[in-house]
């Protein structure tokens, strides 16, 4: 997430673990990065080994564990949960129209 909205967005249909983040950050992150920005993450052993972020010039940091108002991603699942309340899909197929609108 930058400034102006979320930059390298993923749904996963399933639970994120180490293989599934690391295919994330190598083939969807990292090609959105410019050095000089900053990725912060949470405090999981999945998300230790991200040296692709480096050694694209951007900084790695972490959250301190539990920290929900450090958290901008917080504010996002926010906006991101009420817009999918407002889409009121009843199916499955309208449950991911609304997600792809969402994150659009």
């Amino acid at each position: 997430m930058k400034g102006l909205g979320l930059t390298a967005p993923l749904i996963l249909d399933g639970a994120m673990n180490g293989p599934a983040l690391q295919a994330y950050v190598e083939q969807v992150l990292v090609p959105e990065l410019t050095p000089g920005d900053l990725v912060v993450m949470g405090n999981l052993p999945a998300h230790r080994g991200c040296q692709a972020i480096e050694g694209a010039g951007a900084t790695l940091r972490y959250l301190p564990p539990y920290s929900p108002d450090l958290n901008p991603i917080e504010t996002a699942l926010s906006k991101f949960k009420a817009l999918l309340r407002r889409a009121a899909a009843r199916t499955v197929p309208e449950l991911w129209q609304g997600i792809g609108e969402a994150i659009a």
